[in-house]
């Protein structure tokens, strides 16, 4: 059941097909207790997985499939075009993040990255949105060289991505740093799962300065669609303002 919920790795195609809703709407699904509740409800039963003895064999099952997801969809991620599939695949790795924490027994590390994570990814999908917004297109080999014409939205997108991507002192690197350590040195933890969480946090940060270099850097390479491109309106960027401080303070 969390699995479904959560969109682990084989549930987990839900997710990508239901960014095709409003932006807002799949920023609500990304950040609050609508996909996260899966990693919750993990999250709860912790006593019975990890300390009380009832069900420790599901640890390590655990552990398996949210290394797997973290993994495979942060490369699938790398490869997408459509900006918010891109950000689908993120959160489908960033969920196993999560989830893997919690397999190696960082309870306290899983949640506090479901916290975070509620922050940068929220102003992500709507940064995504503004941009939408701005060229009717969600294609990025259509994009670039945006951050000249909407730089609200760029600076605000660039403060998620190095929180996510886990840059120091933005909130994602404590909560990242959190579950890295644990996968290192808890009871349940290993040397194996440390590396394989790290290259998961290298896969995340190639895949979102990918995002950020084809959409905001370079040269428009499809002109049409830059005929009406403009900052969003403040009922657009205020929001991404207000994220950006919880994505830079979080943690």
């Amino acid at each position: 059941g969390a699995m479904g919920k959560s969109a682990q790795f084989p549930l987990h195609v839900w997710l990508p097909d239901a960014m095709a809703g409003p932006t807002p709407v799949s920023a609500l699904m990304h950040a609050a207790t609508m996909v996260t509740a899966g990693v919750y409800l993990v999250g709860r039963m912790f006593p019975l997985y990890l300390t009380e003895g009832f069900a420790t064999e599901v640890r390590s099952v655990i552990i398996i499939i949210g290394a797997l997801t973290l993994f495979l969809t942060g490369l699938i991620a790398l490869v997408q075009d459509d900006i918010k599939q891109v950000l689908a695949y993120s959160t489908l790795s960033q969920l196993g993040y999560m989830v893997t924490a919690m397999g190696a027994g960082a309870y306290t590390a899983g949640l506090f990255h479901l916290f975070t994570h509620a922050f940068f990814k929220s102003l992500l999908v709507l940064g995504a949105g503004s941009v939408i917004h701005a060229v009717h297109s969600n294609n990025m080999s259509d994009m670039g060289g945006l951050r000249k014409y909407m730089p609200q939205t760029f600076w605000t997108f660039m403060i998620a991505t190095l929180a996510i991507a886990g840059f120091p002192p933005f909130s994602g690197f404590f909560s990242k740093d959190e579950i890295l350590w644990q996968a290192y040195s808890s009871n349940h933890g290993s040397v194996g799962l440390w590396l394989l969480l790290w290259i998961g946090a290298a896969v995340t940060s190639f895949y979102m300065f990918r995002l950020v270099f084809l959409t905001f850097f370079g040269e428009p390479r499809d002109h049409h669609l830059y005929e009406h491109a403009h900052e969003s309106p403040a009922v657009m960027t205020v929001p991404l303002a207000l994220l950006a401080v919880g994505a830079a303070v979080a943690g």
